[in-house]
């Protein structure tokens, strides 16, 4: 798959974004009740991506920083109330970091909001230090410790996800990791240990995140006109789970 990084508009009010959707949310989009901007395109064709309508920038619409901020805005009072913030999610925000960065900067500057990047890390590079300093809590997709699998699950290289991961650790920043349990994919003991034992190195993994594989995306893939290949393969039951928390949980980490 070719990446192909688009020009960053001029950052201030009138920057404008490939935004796909808003909502609000609470889950795993980071603490409390959140307001989640969903960016357009990802460089990354992950096959058990459950919002495949994100992957191309084309399927976002053009909106100025001012609408999102304004619509934030809205409920920022029910936010604080609720222990919440801002995320900036995807997609992938860093394919986007001029208009991502202006976004972080006015909630948390403007709106007083705790601010969350989602990204997978691979295009970690384009996050300049400007952007990070406006970024409270980092949710950092770490899809697989086996590089092939990688490749496999993701259609890109594992390395730049590392390295971004360790730029963090660096930086002291907050880091919440996420690991998605595929079975017969990514559930097997090896490969989450080496998760596992990458993120409990870094030392600022306050949270890992074991998300069981859901088909609730689908339908998604079938009104793209794609095929969902993992289509037969079955969720995991309470047990995996528990398993694969367990071994975050050896490594000293917190899983939930």
């Amino acid at each position: 798959m070719t990446v192909t990084l688009p020009a960053d508009p001029p950052v201030g009010p009138a920057a404008d974004g490939s935004v796909h959707s808003w909502d609000l949310s609470t889950g795993v989009d980071g603490p409390g009740t959140r307001f989640v901007v969903f960016l357009a395109g990802c460089p990354l064709d992950c096959l058990y991506c459950h919002n495949p309508d994100t992957m191309r920038m084309r399927s976002g619409k053009r909106t100025r920083a001012d609408e999102v901020v304004a619509e934030a805005s809205k409920c920022t009072a029910f936010i604080r109330a609720a222990g919440g913030g801002a995320t900036v999610s995807g997609g992938e925000p860093l394919l986007q970091p001029g208009f991502s960065g202006e976004l972080f900067h006015r909630f948390k500057h403007e709106l007083g909001l705790h601010t969350a990047l989602d990204t997978s890390g691979f295009l970690g590079a384009r996050a300049s230090d400007d952007l990070l300093a406006d970024v409270d809590l980092v949710l950092l997709d770490i899809k697989s410790w086996e590089r092939g699998l990688y490749r496999k699950v993701t259609g890109q290289r594992l390395g730049p996800t590392l390295d971004f991961a360790r730029r963090l650790a660096d930086l002291g920043k907050e880091v919440w990791v996420r690991f998605v349990l595929v079975p017969g994919l990514t559930d097997a003991a090896g490969n989450v240990d080496g998760v596992a034992a990458f993120a409990a190195s870094l030392g600022n993994v306050s949270r890992v995140d074991v998300l069981p594989f859901h088909k609730l995306g689908a339908a998604k893939w079938a009104a793209l006109g794609r095929e969902f290949v993992l289509a037969d393969t079955p969720v995991p039951d309470a047990e995996q789970v528990r398993a694969a928390r367990g071994i975050f949980a050896a490594h000293g980490l917190h899983a939930v």
